[in-house]
């Protein structure tokens, strides 16, 4: 069996248009022409992918089976014809990007600074919240997100920016004031800053050292979702506190904090980029996303 791919790719193009009419406007076909490759496409398949009336289509079950195939020749299509686009003009319009609010700490305004140098006819929009966005519902470009894992989602795709290593520490003020641990299970009876998921759900702390492993929860007079705000917290004196070190590192440079059960490690996070669907990025995108794991692997 010989089969036309421009076939299947006007097929999917009739399913996503909805009607023959408005799918011939788009492809720029006359509608009889594009009605006659679709039948040609049914009989040398065999079977009938739709069934016609004068008020609707419908697809039938093999012709669910054949979209699937037909849709991703179009997307492939279509990501070829974006990427010479891409190569011929400068990129423009809008960026959405959603970053997590801590992410302020990291210094970004080179990175912001080089963008806009480098691409001036894209407006850029930044959404700093500690909310799980909706990329698709609310149009944002990409995400950056921290998770050990993410979870499926095949209308997203996700790719890895860099690895946080996580510690405990507190302010030397307050380890002189309640004295020094020597093992985890010492954090039941200290001041522990918690942390909460963006749904509200506190965080236990999981401890490592070497194959050892100690989990609990952190008891104490605050629990939040901005590890900003629990540093310099804990920076005062309130609390013993889980951060990624590189969020740390200063403070500690400072004299500010000092590592808890240095021994002992939180469990690495992840950064990831995710965008949705599975097309190609514009190079608005994809510009950004350098920029970023440039930023990231550099601190």
């Amino acid at each position: 069996m010989s089969l036309d791919a421009n076939d299947l790719i006007l097929f999917a193009l009739v399913m996503d248009a909805g009607s023959f009419s408005r799918a011939a406007e788009r492809c720029g076909l006359p509608k009889s022409t594009l009605s006659r490759r679709i039948t040609q496409l049914e009989t040398k398949l065999g079977e009938r992918l739709l069934t016609r009336s004068t008020r609707r289509l419908a697809i039938t079950e093999f012709g669910e089976q054949i979209l699937d195939h037909a849709k991703r020749l179009l997307e492939e299509t279509e990501a070829a014809s974006a990427m010479a686009l891409h190569r011929q003009g400068m990129p423009r319009g809008v960026l959405r990007v959603s970053l997590p609010p801590d992410f302020v700490e990291l210094d970004l305004t080179p990175l912001l600074l080089q963008y806009a140098s480098s691409y001036p006819e894209v407006r850029l929009e930044l959404d700093l919240s500690p909310r799980r966005v909706d990329l698709l519902a609310e149009r944002f470009d990409l995400a950056v997100r921290a998770a050990s894992r993410l979870p499926d989602d095949s209308t997203l795709v996700a790719r890895k920016l860099c690895e946080m290593q996580g510690s405990l520490y507190a302010s030397p003020a307050y380890l002189a004031r309640y004295g020094p641990l020597e093992q985890p299970a010492d954090l039941l009876n200290h001041v522990c800053l918690g942390a909460i998921s963006g749904t509200g759900e506190a965080l236990p702390w999981q401890l490592s050292r070497g194959a050892e492993r100690w989990e609990g929860m952190p008891t104490g007079p605050l629990a939040a979702n901005s590890r900003s705000l629990q540093r310099d917290l804990a920076a005062h004196g309130l609390g013993i506190v889980g951060l990624a070190d590189r969020f740390a590192v200063k403070w500690v440079e400072q004299g500010l904090l000092k590592r808890v059960l240095p021994e002992w490690t939180l469990p690495t996070v992840t950064i990831w980029c995710v965008t949705p669907g599975r097309r190609l990025l514009p190079v608005r995108t994809t510009a950004f996303i350098d920029l970023l794991r440039t930023a990231m692997e550099s601190q």
